[in-house]
């Protein structure tokens, strides 16, 4: 869940060492969403809202871009537009990215993107209905929604210690199942798959595993080593051509882990819907 990321996002801008579990996060994310891509054959892409709780803002669908998907962003600060145009400009990429202060009207005509789509970002939509309307009427083939895993232990321990916060800033209703489905349903989409996502070796902490053992009276546990910065950046900028690849070899647990496992330990769900009428025809 991250709540640090609330408040530190900004300094990913100047450092975009986003440490493993986000590193792999990433590619696996990018490769879900290339298959939903090569599925579909996709050529124009939305994510909104673009901020959700990894790392660097504004990069989650920049896979898509370097696989020449046209891309679209909407995001709620105007800062971090600035900081996102400026990161996709260094990396030579086409990028749109429009402000919606609240994501219940979003500005683009009926049908304008063939997969619309977020990542842990819909408890920041300020009315889910309202906004999930607008997300189905501005697109045309998929929508695919990922959310935080309720029931893994990763994210009840973060709930635990971070609960004045999350009730704060978060709308936690937003990202149950049950209410994302039935939004869906009266909107005219139909789900079609939906699993976990985001499960390697590791539990989701959410935070340095240093911070975590700390606050639970295990700082002994810290073996001290050099630290190596690790971000999907290198690779977008062709730094590290066999990042994914590493990352991937992490994802034997992902693979083999039965599903009653994944259950409390998987970080994330997705949901992907396509239009009811899509079905008929």
């Amino acid at each position: 869940m991250a709540i640090p990321i609330l408040k530190n996002w900004e300094r990913y801008f100047t450092n975009t060492d986003e440490g493993l579990g986000s590193s792999y996060e990433r590619v696996v994310l990018n490769n879900k969403l290339e298959s939903i891509c090569r599925h579909f054959n996709i050529p124009s892409v939305l994510e909104a809202p673009s901020f959700g709780f990894t790392g660097l803002s504004g990069i989650n669908s920049m896979g898509l871009a370097k696989g020449e998907k046209k891309i679209t962003l909407v995001d709620n600060d105007k800062n971090r537009i600035k900081l996102i145009e400026k990161i996709w400009k260094e990396m030579e990429l086409p990028l749109t990215i429009e402000y919606s202060k609240e994501f219940n009207s979003l500005p683009f005509s009926d049908n304008s993107f063939d997969l619309s789509w977020n990542f842990s970002a819909l408890w920041f939509v300020d009315d889910l209905s309202g906004f999930l309307k607008e997300f189905t009427r501005v697109t045309s083939q998929a929508i695919l929604l990922c959310v935080p895993n309720r029931s893994g232990l990763g994210y009840i321990s973060q709930k635990i210690l971070g609960y004045k916060e999350l009730k704060k800033h978060l709308k936690e209703e937003n990202i149950l199942p049950g209410n994302i489905k039935r939004e869906m349903k009266n909107n005219g989409w139909i789900l079609i798959d939906n699993n976990y996502i985001d499960c390697p070796p590791w539990p989701d902490i959410g935070m340095p595993k240093e911070k975590f053992l700390k606050i639970f009276g295990l700082g002994l546990l810290i073996k001290k080593k050099e630290h190596i910065p690790m971000t999907i950046m290198d690779h977008y900028s062709g730094k590290d051509p066999d990042f994914p690849e590493k990352m991937m070899s992490h994802f034997w647990f992902e693979k083999k882990a039965p599903k009653l496992l994944k259950t409390f330990w998987a970080h994330h769900k997705y949901f992907l819907f396509i239009p009811k009428k899509q079905v008929i025809e």
